[in-house]
């Protein structure tokens, strides 16, 4: 039986960042989730500080999130995820995302 995805009070970060992605791994995600809908908070790295919306389905999480980087400029965009768990019982999620400056993919991995 598939695992039930909850992202609530789950600590992430960027373990593989797209080339021109402005996340990496010193951005910290700190999601939560009531129902469908998920929220994060996130800063670190090139991100003074960031926030994202979406709603979860199933294994899909859709959101959009607007974040203001180190030299004050401010960027938004949207992105599909696929959620998965791993084989130590983490959190995975793969990343497409659309903003001002094109496509990417990144790779968030659960801390703790």
């Amino acid at each position: 039986m598939k695992e039930k995805i909850n992202l609530h009070n789950i600590k992430m970060n960027v373990v593989e960042t797209a080339g021109n992605g402005v996340v990496n791994q010193d951005t910290i995600f700190m999601f939560n989730q009531k129902g469908n809908r998920v929220t994060a908070r996130y800063s670190g790295g090139k991100v003074e500080r960031g926030f994202l919306v979406g709603k979860l389905n199933k294994d899909q999480l859709q959101f959009n999130y607007a974040q203001e980087h180190n030299d004050g400029n401010i960027a938004g965009g949207e992105s599909t995820c696929q959620l998965s768990i791993n084989s130590n019982g983490k959190m995975q999620l793969i990343e497409n995302f659309r903003w001002g400056q094109g496509i990417g993919r990144n790779v968030f991995q659960q801390l703790g």
